[in-house]
């Protein structure tokens, strides 16, 4: 037997169809239903409830329960910079129906990934935030600069005031359409907060879907495109 992690059982519990299906719908960091995530894997409750207690059983998801009803979720963000990585490589590997990335154009401009953004609007972030010394990165270490927390409390995100977490303050995350990087962690979901606390977008009910109004598409160009200037 070789020393180590043992891959093999992860890969074996994401590669059943039906339970990738019920982890990608999970991505979008919402808790779901037995009845919804059987929904969205195309079987029976009774055989949903079999496949979630799997990957339950193995780590990945995890289970709360609010009065009688349970809701399940991703264990934490390295499950979703995983799966993320996982549909990027599979993209790249031309394991597709169709073109590469989402088939709903809403959904190649921005999205939902485990509560932070992703899409085109995700990796235009990323990069401003990089070219503007904003993020520094060395290698796969990804660090706030001094002068990204200064930019990051003009922009209204309370540094200290972020919950308290496993997860790094700052990854990337390998965006499956986009193939290219966009901001995880803390930070990467209190930026999609504070976008949505500004009113720039909205997220499409039932979906992975982040909606840009014209002004908060505008206001993010401003910010993210043209500068870090905030209105």
């Amino acid at each position: 037997m070789k020393d180590g992690p043992d891959i093999s059982r992860v890969a074996a519990l994401i590669g059943d169809p039906a339970r990738a299906n019920m982890l990608t719908a999970l991505i979008s960091g919402m808790a779901l239903t037995a009845s919804e995530l059987a929904a969205e894997a195309g079987v029976t409750l009774q055989t949903a409830s079999a496949h979630l207690s799997k990957l339950e059983a193995g780590g990945l998801i995890s289970l709360r329960r609010e009065g009688r009803h349970k809701y399940f979720r991703l264990a934490g963000d390295e499950v979703a910079h995983v799966l993320e990585a996982l549909m990027g490589l599979a993209a790249g590997t031309g394991a597709l129906r169709t073109r590469p990335g989402p088939r709903d154009p809403e959904m190649r401009k921005a999205r939902v990934c485990y509560n932070h953004l992703a899409g085109d609007m995700g990796t235009q972030m990323y990069d401003a935030l990089l070219a503007r010394g904003v993020l520094w990165q060395s290698g796969e270490a990804l660090e706030l600069t001094d002068a990204g927390r200064g930019f990051v409390t003009g922009f209204g995100i309370d540094l200290d005031g972020l919950p308290k977490s496993r997860a790094p303050l700052c990854r990337d995350c390998l965006d499956w359409s986009e193939r290219r990087s966009h901001l995880a962690g803390q930070l990467g979901r209190a930026m999609l907060s504070r976008i949505e606390a500004l009113g720039w977008a909205t997220r499409v009910k039932g979906t992975r879907v982040v909606r840009f109004s014209p002004d908060g598409a505008a206001a993010f160009a401003e910010v993210f495109g043209g500068g870090l200037h905030h209105r």
